[in-house]
């Protein structure tokens, strides 16, 4: 129960400093670095070149900087996180911290995830269709079958989730990642490709989506392994297809990009490019004096890490639910298992 203690202590004084009507982020994201052993064609990051990389100092210091501020989730991504040689020092120092995921394309997963087991509460593990049709997104021959080697072996340690990125060319493969992710035993998310500049435009067709987001909103609503909630998929067809936009709250999230700095307004519209340096800045005072107002109605994105954040309400029972009270005894019931779990393995072999 690592985080649980400064996760819960500090999300009571984060509710304190929001009833006092500031503005806190509460999810943090940070690329580790850019660079990346697939190539993926809908993906601009593995495009730029990276500069110096944060030391683990610098990382600590990056970390209590957003401790401070009110952050209580912490995602790490790239690139590959697992080309930094140093990342299991890194999720260490942000299991002491945060409730704490990593996104990895799961090449390097087999061999190094045993690194990295007891320092996650969640895994995301990127997969965009089967065999063949996702070695060609992903630019590398042989990544799908390595990919789902690496989630063989983590399933049983770390709540792992297949993440899909639907674009124009696996649009036809929705449902087939929904019975994979039930063949393997884990759960399955998606998430809307989006055409970053300097990256190829496979974004879906949109009446092609419209039809996908029903068939998985019907999946999602009889029972099947979807995290995306039932809100995510109806706001983006009530968006694009009904007129009627939801709000975002981009202030929900603060993202760090690979040198340290802040990356505002959000992901998407700045493409990653940060400002200035996280421990050099009162993130309090910039988040409560930054013009949010005027992206409040963006809707240019179906981004889960910002969609899902700005939906949820706590007045809505369904998602306290699955957002949260199922969350909860899930993690407890996997950190009360912990001990056992070689036993159980052992007996299943």
């Amino acid at each position: 129960m690592a985080t649980f203690r400064p996760v819960l202590l500090r999300g009571i004084l984060r509710g304190v400093r929001e009833a006092r009507g500031s503005r806190l982020p509460l999810i943090a994201g940070h690329k580790l670095l850019y660079s990346c052993n697939l190539r993926c064609r809908m993906c601009p990051f593995w495009r730029k070149k990276d500069q110096r990389l944060l030391s683990l100092q610098e990382e600590v210091k990056m970390m209590n900087t957003l401790a401070d501020a009110g952050v209580l989730f912490m995602g790490f991504e790239g690139g590959e996180p697992f080309l930094r040689r140093d990342l299991p020092e890194i999720l260490r120092e942000s299991h002491d911290r945060f409730h704490t995921s990593l996104v990895t394309n799961g090449l390097m997963l087999k061999d190094r995830f045993m690194e990295v087991r007891r320092y996650l509460e969640n895994l995301f593990v990127s997969l965009d269709g089967i065999g063949e049709v996702h070695d060609k997104i992903r630019g590398v021959e042989g990544a799908f079958m390595r990919t789902v080697e690496g989630i063989k072996v983590a399933k049983d340690y770390v709540e792992t989730t297949i993440n899909v990125t639907l674009g124009s060319e696996n649009m036809d493969q929705a449902v087939n990642m929904v019975n994979l992710a039930k063949e393997l035993g884990v759960s399955v998310s998606f998430q809307l490709s989006y055409d970053y500049s300097t990256a190829e435009k496979l974004s879906p067709e949109r009446e092609r989506l419209r039809e996908v987001l029903l068939t998985l909103l019907k999946m999602k609503l009889s029972g099947e392994p979807i995290v995306n909630s039932k809100e995510y998929f109806e706001s983006i067809l009530l968006s694009w297809y009904g007129g009627r936009p939801w709000k975002c709250k981009p202030w929900l999230t603060i993202n760090v990009d690979p040198q340290g700095r802040i990356v505002t307004p959000c992901y998407v519209l700045n493409e990653y490019s940060g400002s200035s340096l996280v421990w050099e800045t009162d993130i309090e005072e910039l988040w409560n004096s930054y013009d949010w107002s005027k992206f409040e109605s963006c809707n240019a994105c179906g981004l889960t890490c910002y969609l899902e954040p700005s939906l949820f309400d706590w007045k809505n029972l369904s998602m306290v639910r699955e957002r949260i009270l199922e969350n909860a005894v899930d993690y407890l019931w996997n950190v009360l298992q912990e001990p056992i779990k070689p036993m159980i393995r052992a007996v299943s072999e």
